[in-house]
């Protein structure tokens, strides 16, 4: 793990540097992007380390990070419909999932599995909804390409028809409470780390 004050050290497959600029100057997704950093899923920051600061986007919200590469950031929503939910989305500002690029789409592709699997142990919820919105219409609220990852608690709940409703758009959301949420983000970032190690081990195993 990285100190307070230092970079974490990235592995020798993980490349740090950031693909070239799009960003647009009014929206809340580009602005976290521009402000955190990338590190190494395989070698996350400590919970204290400024690099991931929660307080950095100040006086926007808090924005809790569990993941920054150079392609794809990943975060609490902070108005989640269940514990765990986060969102993912390319760090340069991509507004539908048509507007992503190849290498983009890759990478949200591995990202979505591996942080879908770190959410499942953080939480210990094993069902879960990915959900993307491409336009107003279809209830896309910030004009910038992104995943939802929803963690589903018992179906039988009877909180289920408002979950299924306010999923797509409509309904009332409870704002995230900031003390859980430095506890499960560090949860989550240890969960990635893990998981982004197995799949290297499995790939290194398959080429013996």
């Amino acid at each position: 793990m990285a100190s307070e004050h230092e970079t974490p050290t990235p592995s020798s497959s993980f490349d740090p540097s950031l693909p070239k600029r799009q960003s647009c100057s009014d929206c809340p997704f580009c602005s976290i992007s521009s402000i955190y950093a990338p590190y190494d899923p395989q070698n996350p920051p400590d919970a204290r380390s400024r690099i991931i600061d929660p307080n950095l986007p100040s006086p926007g919200p808090s924005t809790f990070i569990v993941l920054s590469t150079p392609q794809v950031m990943a975060f609490l929503d902070i108005m989640p419909l269940s514990v765990g939910h986060i969102l993912v989305c390319p760090r340069n500002h991509r507004p539908k999932l048509t507007d992503a690029s190849q290498v983009e789409a890759a990478e949200l592709g591995r990202y979505l599995r591996v942080l879908s699997a770190a959410v499942v142990r953080a939480t210990g919820i094993k069902d879960w909804n990915v959900v993307q919105n491409n336009g107003a219409a279809a209830a896309q609220v910030v004009p910038h390409l992104h995943f939802h990852i929803i963690p589903r608690p018992e179906l039988r709940d009877k909180r289920s028809e408002r979950f299924t409703a306010t999923m797509f758009g409509r309904g009332q959301r409870d704002d995230l409470d900031e003390g859980e949420a430095v506890v499960l983000a560090e949860k989550i970032r240890q969960e990635v780390a893990k998981v982004v190690k197995e799949d290297q081990k499995q790939q290194n195993s398959s080429k013996l």
